[in-house]
């Protein structure tokens, strides 16, 4: 900590009075208080009388001076308290010379406030007894035995600037446990003892000391919470030795940072915390203590040497300020030690040697049998390589160092392990200690949530729904209609003033030449009269109104031809919608109304799904649009037009998306992730990261998030956050499997005990459930657009030589070209086909929805998640990375799921030979998956190969599970049953996919093969259901043509045969016939 670079200050400590006193001899004893700090004594306390009621006035000041340089020490304030030891002066007796003492307690005065920035502070101290002391009973009053204490300097000892930048490290060592059997509780006085060094500016680091640890046997588990307590020996009070306010509270193995938190590691943990021996200290120690601490007053030889490594990474963690969890100690070896901490000096052996040969305090006290636990940290600069056997890294911080004394020992060199039999005890015993690290104020600041929030609104200011407006499309119709009424009311009225007489006389007995007549007359009165063009004038402004807002036409047209084609579709426009007026003002009784079949929104979203495996990007298109004109405000909407989007490479339209559905809601999660990939894709790394991090802010379990973090952090090259993002993504992923489980077991009423259940459950690694080491990955890309699919063929084909030699897990090698300097976006492949048009499903080579989801295994990671919500939402261009990652991180690699997500990236690709590869080895690890028949049904279909598509396909259906996506499975296996003209079993086919999501397709292959079938009645009904649902698939009017020409319908033939040439049927056979069974019933052509 910084120190204040000042001449010495005062502090002064005041009583003021005490309560609830008693004495020894009585209820109103003589007693005077002595204040101590730093083994000084300030001062005594005038002797004051106890009044009846337990009452002391004393106000005694006691001061000490704080002197940076050469005296008391910031770090002496941090971690020494002020000791106000209450002593009852007895009455003399007869013949004695001097009074006689007994102390009542001590109290305890925490002065930390002053490093806070305090200048005063005031508090009442509790008084605790010490043994066989009357205040052990207390009174009946309403107070306690507690002292009343002032604490006062001139001036704050820091400055802000010295507030705001400074640091308070704590220290609290709970206990080790599972230590070796030779550790006796019985024979010669033992002292155990832990030490560390905390790293400091200058050239030295600081040491910190932990004494007097109590070994216990085995039999229960230490309570929780239990209170902290002052790393300060010959504290009087038993209760003074409690530090206030600051308890051990322990927590779920599987929230610590340490070695020993996997489910697995469960079972010997409980073992150890409650059966086993161990040693309890319960002690904190805030900054550092002095050298001098380190040794006392006897030399002797170190035995039982042994470290333990912490990972202080996480403490680099964004807003990280807490670090708990239990370190395995391994045998203290000089050049193991050196590896990993960059560190030559023993606490105890070298630095307690140095300060004996120095002539200061001797060494560390002990005998024989005497066994001593200590503790080396020492940060270093993390490296990248990673540790395969699980344990920790050369980043790690070194820490216990266990050894024991006796005399005479040369420290000049290190003997082999097999001399070293005391350190490898505690290996074969399994000995860890439990520590905590605590930092007053986090190393690196994290962004606060309002801060992010209001990042996000500044990128995406919140969109309010838009307000009505009174104009557009909807008002221009309105208008029109409300027009035609009134002009129609008008030209009754005028008919009614010329007929009316001659109507009310003639009644039902009126010919149609009268009417005729009537007509004419009328049409000539309003010519004549002028009111003909007043109604032309009334009806202008409507529409022109429609033509603007409808149309959208402002501007002049290019040539006549155009002018005509316009004026000839608005012409249609009008007299229909002047009929929808009418009917509704004068509705026909006889005429009956028009079922209609409107479109739900889910409706259109899978016929936009079938036009984008078809590759009809332009219809497809159309229908996500139609969603968003419906429902502007539904946010899903844009979400999935944004997908769309992303898989035509069009990231730029994807962006504006995904920001139109994350302007509607500023707390979706999707949104806002998807915006953050898209700015990755786009190389807007700084908008990324607070898109990533409010995501993460928002919903702090969210594994994707998480895990997506860390991807941006790899392509930032910043290693420490990367960890930190991938560690939280798998806690997140295992508390949810762990959830999960007893859901589904209280779901089947079997309720089993947690910790039995874990044992047979594989383990969850830092990156996935699974058994083994857990070990951080980092995976360097390849340079180049193209070489990150064929970098993971070369790592496939490599980690399978590699697991059929070893179990070791596979590690990454960095592929690093220093003369190529590629951005981290170059790593992404855009794989998207080119866009075809495609009139029908049959002949498209269409490619499978990224959104396919492979059912969840049993065993999982993070980075599958990753992958199946990037499938999900088309972002092809940022799986590759993931799937990197999960071919190299050891709780994943080859599995089923992964060989065929990478075999459908390379049907994007139309690399069909690699993806039929890679459908094989799917195929190896899991024969009766139906996704894998699915795949390789549609991989046939792709190519050509309809015979094996159809017998893959008949697989994946005979399954009693089905496939994740049934639809094309169903349209693709009858489309071949109607090529092969085996027309029962694609009926069969169609009718399985209309009842599960009916769409056009779906009716249109059950009308073909009701057709075929000669089934006229059914193929007309199934062929007006797709017509239905889609008005312009010329295929439909087609075979309507054909069963309207079959069953004599000519009027109907000819009205489908007209919209089937309109809409450019491209399917020369059945045009042809067509034709023939026209030419053979006489009609349905009217060109004849």
């Amino acid at each position: 900590m910084e120190q204040v670079p000042s001449t010495g200050r005062l502090v002064q400590i005041t009583v003021t009075e005490g309560y609830d006193l008693k004495g020894f001899k009585g209820d109103t004893p003589v007693t005077f208080i002595r204040a101590e700090f730093n083994q000084v004594v300030l001062g005594d306390s005038a002797k004051i009388t106890v009044s009846p009621e337990g009452s002391a006035k004393y106000n005694f000041t006691s001061s000490f001076e704080f002197k940076p340089e050469g005296g008391i020490t910031l770090d002496d304030l941090a971690h020494k308290p002020v000791f106000l030891t209450v002593t009852e002066v007895l009455p003399k007796e007869k013949k004695q010379k001097e009074e006689k003492t007994l102390i009542l307690g001590q109290a305890v005065v925490d002065l930390l406030p002053l490093l806070e920035g305090q200048s005063s502070f005031q508090t009442t101290v509790p008084l605790h007894p010490v043994q066989g002391s009357p205040l052990e009973t207390p009174r009946s009053s309403a107070k306690q035995c507690s002292l009343e204490v002032k604490v006062l300097v001139a001036e704050p000892l820091l400055t802000t600037a010295q507030i705001s930048g400074g640091n308070l490290l704590k220290v609290t060592l709970e206990a080790a446990y599972s230590v070796p059997e030779s550790f006796i509780p019985t024979g010669p006085g033992q002292n155990y003892m832990v030490g560390l060094q905390v790293p400091s500016l200058g050239e030295k680091d600081y040491p910190i000391l932990f004494k007097n640890g109590t070994l216990k046997l085995g039999g229960e588990r230490e309570p929780v919470p239990r209170p902290k307590k002052w790393p300060i020996a010959n504290i009087l009070a038993p209760g003074a030795n409690n530090i206030p306010d600051a308890f051990i509270v322990g927590g779920p193995y599987e929230e610590e940072e340490g070695e020993l938190n996997r489910p697995e590691d469960t079972e010997f943990r409980n073992q150890a915390e409650c059966i086993k021996k161990r040693i309890i200290w319960d002690l904190e120690s805030r900054c550092y203590l002095d050298p001098s601490a380190v040794v006392t007053d006897e030399e002797g030889q170190l035995s039982f040497h042994g470290v333990a490594y912490v990972n202080m990474v996480p403490l680099l963690y964004p807003g990280v300020k807490r670090i708990r969890g239990a370190f395995r100690v391994y045998p203290y070896l000089d050049s193991v030690v050196h590896e990993k901490t960059k560190c030559l000096l023993s606490l105890f052996r070298d630095i307690g040697h140095h300060l004996i040969h120095n002539n200061k305090i001797g060494g560390i006290n002990s005998l024989l049998s005497k066994q001593a636990v200590s503790k080396n940290l020492k940060e270093d600069k993390p490296v990248k390589e990673k540790d395969i056997d699980g344990r920790p890294r050369p980043g790690d911080v070194q820490a216990p160092s266990i050894k024991s004394q006796s005399s005479d020992t040369p420290l000049e060199g290190e003997p082999p392990l097999s001399h070293n039999p005391e350190g490898q005890q505690y290996v074969e015993a399994g000995t860890y200690i439990v520590l905590e690290i605590q930092l007053d104020k986090a190393l690196v600041p994290k962004r606060m949530p309002e801060e992010l929030a209001r990042r996000v609104k500044e990128m995406i200011p919140p969109r309010p729904p838009l307000t009505r407006r009174r104009g557009g499309a909807q008002k221009a119709m309105s208008d029109y209609h409300t027009e035609i009424k009134n002009i129609s009311r008008a030209v009754l009225d005028e008919y009614y003033r010329m007929f009316g007489k001659q109507v009310a006389k003639l009644e039902s007995d009126m010919d149609s030449e009268t009417l005729e007549e009537q007509k004419c007359q009328l049409s000539y009165e309003l010519n004549c009269s002028g009111k003909y063009f007043a109604f032309k004038e009334q009806l202008k402004h409507a529409v022109v109104k429609i033509v603007r807002e409808k149309y959208l036409k402002t501007t002049s047209f290019e040539s006549q031809e155009e002018l005509q084609t316009f004026i000839s579709e608005l012409y249609m426009f009008l007299v229909d919608q002047m009929h929808v007026a009418l009917n509704q003002t004068m509705p026909d009784d006889v005429q009956g109304t028009t079922a209609t079949i409107f479109t739900s929104s889910e409706q259109l979203r899978l016929f936009a799904f079938e036009a984008e495996v078809n590759e009809n990007f332009e219809m497809a298109a159309a229908y996500y649009k139609e969603r968003l004109v419906r429902e502007p405000q539904n946010l899903d909407h844009w979400l999935d037009y944004g997908a769309f989007c992303l898989l035509t490479e069009d990231n730029i339209k994807a962006q504006e998306c995904f920001r139109k559905a994350l302007s509607l809601n500023q707390s979706h999660i999707h949104s806002l992730l998807l915006c953050g990939v898209l700015a990755v894709l786009l190389e807007n790394y700084e908008e990324a990261e607070i898109f990533f991090e409010d995501a993460t802010r928002l919903e702090p379990t969210n594994v994707v998030a998480w895990t997506l973090l860390g991807l941006y952090y790899e392509i930032q090259n910043n290693d420490i956050r990367m960890e930190m993002a991938f560690h939280e993504a798998s806690k997140q992923l295992q508390a949810q499997m762990l959830q999960a489980q007893v859901t589904k077991q209280k779901s089947a009423g079997v309720v089993e005990d947690i910790e039995e259940r874990e044992k047979r459950e594989s383990s969850l690694g830092p990156w996935g459930i699974t058994n083994g080491s857990a070990t951080a990955i980092k995976v360097e890309a390849p340079a180049g657009p193209g070489a990150a699919l064929s970098i993971l063929d070369k790592f496939l084909e490599e980690s399978c030589k590699l697991q059929s030699d070893s179990q070791e897990p596979i590690l990454t090698t960095q592929t690093w070209d220093p003369s190529i300097n590629q951005k981290p976006s170059n790593t992404f492949i855009k794989e998207i086909p080119t866009k075809k048009e495609a009139s029908k499903c049959q002949d498209s080579s269409a490619f499978l929805h990224p959104g396919l989801h492979y059912g969840v295994s049993q065993t999982t990671t993070i980075f599958m998640e990753t992958i199946r919500f990037l499938m999900k939402v088309k972002a092809v261009q940022y799986v590759h990375r993931v799937l990197a990652h999960e071919l190299l991180c050891p709780q994943g690699g080859p599995s089923c799921e992964y060989y065929l997500v990478l075999a459908q990236t390379h049907i994007l690709k139309k690399d069909f030979a690699k993806a039929e590869e890679y459908l094989q080895q799917a195929a190896q690890m899991d024969y009766l998956n139906p996704n894998v028949w699915g795949l390789k049904g549609h991989l046939y279909f792709l190519s050509g190969n309809h015979s094996e598509a159809k017998a893959c396909y008949e697989q994946t259906i005979s399954f009693v599970v089905d496939a994740s996506e049934m639809h094309f499975i169903f349209l693709r296996l009858g489309l071949i049953y109607l090529e092969e003209k085996e027309y029962e079993k694609a009926k069969k086919t169609y009718m399985q996919a209309c009842k599960r999501s009916p769409s056009c397709l779906t009716w249109l292959g059950l009308g073909i093969a009701c057709y075929r079938l000669e089934e006229l009645t059914e193929a007309e009904d199934a062929l007006s259901e797709a017509n239905a649902l889609n008005s312009h698939n010329a295929e439909v009017w087609a075979y309507l043509a054909l069963v309207c020409l079959k069953v004599g319908r000519q009027l109907e033939a000819e009205q489908a045969y007209k919209y089937m040439i309109k809409l450019k049927l491209k399917d020369e056979a059945l045009l042809a016939e067509i034709h023939t069974l026209q030419e053979t019933v006489s009609f349905g052509n009217p060109s004849f």
